[in-house]
């Protein structure tokens, strides 16, 4: 089984060992419209989130630098305008690895502004760790935030760019585009797996809790709880407050569950052998791939562990 070291190294800001390892030639990129200006495209590394409109095209999360070409394509078929605004939504690289490509091939001459949280930067510049690729400076945001939000206006309505500080890592932000009412989320929810907590990066269980409740304040359900807000994941399908709400539940239980265990003088491995995802294993649990059901109950021990010293 991968350890959680040998995890954040594959995880690491450029996605280079993930992006050597896959074959990117058969990929499709699928194109949902989402509501209002906002589009959903799927195709490999995390969802892309696009707004289009007068002002030109704005984009969430570039997936790998392998796909620039294709996702471009998918863009040209809803605008013609120029991209202005890059915005990541983590360091990752199956969600930056395309920033530098993106910003090339959908530009006019101008560098578009890419805005993350400054954490992001500060990772992404930092002397990369044995067996990590530096991540090439076209990458890096250029138009980094350091308080709770950020936000403009562009193709007719307001964009909010909130940090949600120690989730996923230290550095995430999810995006509230206000007229269309969509939330980009990154990997803070990711309803087709449990939420992947980067400790190395700054990650944390009660983040991961503290963002997904505030996502679900910001999200209002229309007749019988469907439709309303739309909710576009790091990775997955499209979803609404709903899907969050039993997300946010899942996780908040199954970290209950762990430290009641912990405070009983468990160790991982009986902590483990308790089984404490047994009864949502079945939505969100694997045990093969990047992120395993191990790794998750690993995580949070490990930080919940700490957070007690």
């Amino acid at each position: 089984m991968r350890t959680l070291f040998a995890l954040t190294l594959s995880l690491g800001a450029a996605g280079v060992l993930l992006a050597q390892t896959q074959n990117f030639d058969n990929v499709e990129v699928k194109i949902l419209p989402v509501q209002g200006s906002v589009y959903m495209l799927i195709g490999a590394g995390g969802n892309s989130t696009v707004q289009v409109g007068k002002d030109g095209v704005l984009i969430v999360d570039t997936q790998y630098a392998p796909m620039a070409p294709k996702i471009m394509a998918a863009i040209r078929t809803l605008s013609n305008m120029p991209i202005k605004y890059i915005i990541d939504t983590h360091v990752h690289g199956d969600h930056t690895g395309g920033n530098g490509a993106l910003a090339k091939l959908g530009g006019d001459g101008a560098m578009p502004r890419i805005i993350a949280n400054d954490h992001v930067l500060n990772r992404m510049t930092a002397k990369p760790a044995p067996g990590q690729t530096a991540v090439p400076d076209t990458d890096w945001p250029n138009d980094e935030y350091f308080g709770a939000s950020k936000d403009f206006f562009f193709n007719n309505e307001a964009v909010i760019v909130y940090h949600m500080p120690a989730a996923h890592t230290d550095g995430d932000s999810i995006v509230f585009f206000r007229r269309s009412d969509v939330v980009s989320t990154g990997d803070i929810f990711t309803p087709e797996h449990y939420p992947l907590i980067d400790l190395q990066r700054g990650g944390t269980v009660q983040g991961i809790i503290d963002a997904l409740n505030r996502i679900i304040e910001i999200t209002v359900p229309a007749k019988y709880q469907e439709g309303g807000t739309y909710v576009i994941p790091g990775h997955g399908r499209l979803c609404e407050e709903a899907d969050v709400v039993e997300y946010r539940d899942m996780v908040t239980i199954i970290r209950d569950r762990i430290a009641d265990l912990i405070k009983k003088g468990r160790t991982l491995e009986q902590v483990k052998a308790a089984k404490p995802t047994l009864d949502y294993d079945t939505q969100y649990g694997a045990t093969t791939g990047i992120w395993t059901t191990d790794m998750f109950i690993d995580a949070i021990y490990r930080n919940l562990s700490e957070s007690k010293k």
